[in-house]
């Protein structure tokens, strides 16, 4: 019994890419949490960087890698069991353990005084990351004749659009001059995004696309437009962002950060992911 659970509500859906349900999304939420704090004792603890608004920026270029690498998955160029490792959740424990390779090593080869800048290496070295596998996205997409740059230019034009309509409520309606804070922009248009990508991919884009994710598709469904991904990520972004910077001071630093990133990466990854799927028709 234990067994077929496991299989139904965890197995299944990764081997066949079936929707997320209430069961593997909850557990994925709890994981996530430990997760953080784990992180957050780590980097407590052994003071290997200072955890600013300068790593969570430099982090971000892992972050979209991450999303990139879901792509790879869905073209099929890597064949089963190794896809595996590219899909949610194991996708996060092969992009956690080569950031942190790339940190430490980072960290170290500047405490040793071999680099100047830890961050820019660090951060560097995403970035070239993300260019491989663009890379071979792009030749993928040559391959087979479809690199939709319209579908690319659209989405990422919702997105910046929704995000500088955001951050003038924000910053104009509210008073909330701290909305200009580069992360608070980059959770900003890392959500904007995804509801972008969801949007398009749903209600405009040719190919039948479909949200997997639980609350977005019971919302979906009940409103008959993704649309509704908008006023979703509004309803998170608004109290979110003004929890955040009311507590920003009276909490351990490190742990604010790291709730800010995970925040970002929520939104930003999978709003990644989307929108090169679109573009490359897969």
């Amino acid at each position: 019994m234990i067994r077929d659970f496991i299989y139904k509500y965890y197995v299944d859906p990764i081997v066949y890419g079936q929707p997320y349900n209430i069961v593997d999304t909850l557990t994925y939420a709890l994981v996530l949490i430990v997760a953080l704090y784990i992180i957050y004792r780590w980097l407590s603890r052994s003071k290997i960087v200072q955890v600013d608004s300068r790593f969570i920026l430099a982090t971000l270029p892992y972050v979209v890698l991450g999303g990139l690498l879901r792509v790879v998955e869905d073209t099929g160029m890597i064949s089963p069991p190794w896809q595996y490792l590219l899909i949610t959740p194991l996708i996060y424990f092969v992009l956690f353990f080569f950031t942190v390779l790339v940190l430490v090593c980072t960290a170290y080869a500047a405490k040793a005084g071999l680099i100047r800048n830890y961050a820019l290496f660090y951060a560097g070295t995403g970035v070239v990351a993300c260019i491989v596998v663009s890379g071979l996205l792009v030749l993928f997409g040559l391959q087979n004749g479809i690199i939709a740059v319209s579908v690319l230019a659209t989405i990422l034009g919702m997105g910046v659009l929704a995000t500088l309509l955001v951050y003038g409520a924000m910053r104009y309606l509210l008073g909330w001059k701290y909305a200009a804070d580069p992360l608070y922009l980059a959770l900003i248009f890392g959500q904007m995004l995804d509801a972008s990508a969801t949007s398009y991919g749903i209600d405009l884009h040719p190919l039948d696309y479909m949200e997997v994710h639980v609350v977005g598709s019971n919302l979906i469904e009940l409103t008959g437009t993704a649309f509704v991904m908008f006023p979703l990520k509004l309803a998170v972004l608004f109290p979110g962002i003004y929890i955040l910077e009311r507590y920003r001071d009276e909490g351990p630093a490190i742990l604010w950060y790291l709730i800010v990133l995970a925040m970002i990466t929520v939104g930003l990854a999978p709003g990644i992911r989307d929108m090169v799927r679109m573009v490359l028709y897969v």
